[in-house]
C-alpha cells in the first residue's frame, strides 16, 4: 500500500473514530445544518459542558469542525463544519477500467439487464457474455427491461472467451459464472437466477439489485 494512499485510509477510520459516539454523531448532524455555540450545543445534547468540550476536541482533532470568535462578543465562539468534514466517510474510487464486462452463466438474463443498466450510468464501455451461453435471451428479462424502459441489445448471448480481452473489469452476477471463472473476476454480485423462478416478481428483484449495485460502483470506477 503506497504512503498516500496509507494516509486517506488512516485519515477515514479517524473520521469513523470520531462518529462512534451517539453525542458526537449528533454534533456533526446539527452542524450540517448551521454553525453553532458550544454552549448551544449543551443545550441541544443536554450533557455537560465538560462533555461537549471533549466531543468538540475529538472532533477537531480529526479534522472534521473548526471555531472562530465571534465578531460580537469576543468572549463566544461558534463551531462549523469543515470543507472535509465528511469527505472520505464512504470508501472512493477502487479501482480504473477501459470496459466493464458482466458474466453470468446462459448471459440471458442478469448480465444482459446489467450491462444495459450500467450504460446509463457511466461512459465507461460494457459487455456481457456467458460461460455456457442461451440461444436467446429470456422473455423475462426482456419484458423487465420493458416495464423499466431499458433498451437491451437485439443480438444473441454471446460466449465469453468471444468477448473478454486482458483489460477488462469483470462482474460476476452469477454464483455458477463466478466459481466457475474463480480468480479472473474482479467484483462478484451474488444475484438469484430470476429464469429460475421464472415470475415477474423474480426479474424484477434482480433488476433492483443489479440497478442499486450499479449506482454505487458507477462512481468508484474511472478510466484509465
Amino acid at each position: 500500500m503506497n504512503t498516500e494512499l496509507t494516509r486517506t485510509i488512516e485519515a477515514r477510520a479517524a473520521r469513523h473514530a470520531a462518529l462512534g459516539d451517539p453525542s458526537r454523531l449528533r454534533i456533526v448532524d446539527l452542524l450540517t445544518l448551521g454553525d453553532l455555540s458550544p454552549s448551544e450545543i449543551q443545550t441541544v445534547l443536554g450533557v455537560p459542558g465538560n462533555l461537549i468540550a471533549h466531543h468538540l476536541n475529538v472532533l477537531e482533532d480529526a479534522g472534521m469542525v473548526a471555531r472562530s470568535r465571534s465578531e460580537a462578543d469576543r468572549r463566544r465562539s461558534y463551531v462549523r463544519l469543515t470543507e472535509t468534514a465528511l469527505l472520505g466517510l464512504l470508501p472512493g474510487r477502487v479501482e480504473r477500467a477501459r470496459r466493464v464486462v458482466f458474466v453470468c452463466t446462459a448471459n440471458s438474463a442478469r448480465s444482459q439487464l446489467a450491462a444495459a443498466l450500467w450504460s446509463t450510468r457511466s461512459s465507461i464501455p460494457a459487455a456481457s457474455g456467458g460461460t455456457h451461453p442461451a440461444d436467446r435471451i429470456d422473455p423475462g428479462a426482456v419484458a423487465a427491461a420493458d416495464r423499466h424502459a431499458l433498451d437491451l441489445p437485439d443480438g444473441p448471448p454471446r460466449a465469453l472467451e468471444t468477448v473478454l480481452t486482458d483489460s477488462d473489469f469483470v462482474v460476476t452476477v452469477c454464483d455458477n459464472a463466478h466459481e466457475e471463472i474463480g480468480v479472473t473476476g474482479h467484483l462478484h454480485w451474488s444475484i438469484p437466477d430470476p429464469v429460475r423462478v421464472g415470475t415477474e416478481d423474480a426479474f424484477d428483484s434482480a433488476y433492483d439489485e443489479l440497478e442499486r449495485r450499479i449506482a454505487e460502483l458507477a462512481p468508484r470506477l474511472a478510466t484509465p
